[in-house]
């Protein structure tokens, strides 16, 4: 069992993760920039990840796929506000908005978002953490090497999962030494951020190991490059993919949110591997209880 904190509400996660659903508002998105490009449409779509099943729905406004171009300030307010302040009035679930810029997150938290999503863990922004501290909203910590210009360029790890873990801890001092509750904080290892193949697979077959930090842990795999190199499958034709490293992941209890395209399917994937995962420990206790 685990906890989050957020500005209003605190989130219980027990055997079944989150589904935290995403809602792009970009034209240039690795997998569907440009769909819901318009607000109503963004609007929309988010609603209907809601009624899917979606716990969270994550807003976003600047792509951070490889290579792609940093988005002005004022360019990603207008596009991420209103779709922000919209859903946290229509939708029943908490609002995360994804950004690295403190402006966009401090208005998008005032319009009722809840949670901060920022790839750089507040590193990018010298505002960024401040605006964390003093709103209470949850906060995503990812893990990125680099920027999204540069993260694929001869990416280096001397161990793709000790180095990961170090910098977690440096980041936890961090926020708790700028005022920042520790249950307010989820870490994301930021699978494809700076990663060869090699690191993700490495990341993965080890991510329990980030169970170590205390921090419930956010896994983002949906549709992603990876998956396409290993099976050899277009961006539109990776659910299986996705939903295999979900099953996975969550049979060995190494993860507490996922952030996906494909909210039913995935909710349902991930429900079925919870009750397995709940019904093998009832069965250890009860099995140890005897001996």
């Amino acid at each position: 069992m685990h906890l989050w904190q957020l500005a209003t509400q605190t989130l219980t996660i027990g055997e079944r993760p989150l589904v935290m659903g995403i809602v792009n508002v970009t034209p240039d998105s690795f997998s569907d920039g440009g769909r819901f490009f318009g607000g109503d449409a963004a609007i929309a779509h988010g609603l209907e990840l809601v009624r899917q099943g979606a716990d969270l729905l994550d807003i976003g406004g600047e792509s951070t796929r490889p290579g792609a171009t940093p988005v002005p300030l004022e360019e990603e307010l207008a596009r991420v506000v209103p779709v922000v302040e919209a859903l946290a009035r229509q939708a029943t679930v908490p609002i995360s908005v994804d950004t690295s810029k403190a402006e966009v997150a401090r208005q998008c938290l005032e319009r009722g978002g809840a949670i901060i999503n920022d790839v750089t863990a507040l590193t990018g922004d010298p505002e960024m953490i401040g605006v964390a501290r003093q709103s209470g909203a949850g906060v995503v910590l990812m893990h990125m090497q680099g920027t999204p210009q540069t993260m694929q360029k001869d990416p280096q790890y001397r161990d793709p999962v000790g180095d990961l873990l170090r910098y977690f801890r440096g980041r936890l001092k961090a926020c708790a030494a700028a005022g920042i509750d520790r249950e307010r904080l989820v870490i994301d290892p930021g699978i494809g951020f700076g990663k060869t193949l090699q690191h993700t697979l490495t990341q993965l077959a080890r991510l329990e190991e980030f169970q170590r930090l205390g921090r419930p842990v956010l896994l983002g795999v949906s549709r992603k490059g990876f998956i396409g190199q290993v099976l050899g499958r277009p961006r539109g034709e990776r659910l299986i993919g996705s939903l295999a490293v979900l099953c996975y992941a969550v049979a060995r209890g190494a993860v507490q949110v996922v952030r996906v395209h494909d909210v039913s399917e995935t909710r349902e994937a991930v429900t079925l591997c919870g009750k397995i995962r709940e019904f093998r420990k009832q069965r250890k206790r009860g099995k140890e209880a005897n001996d």
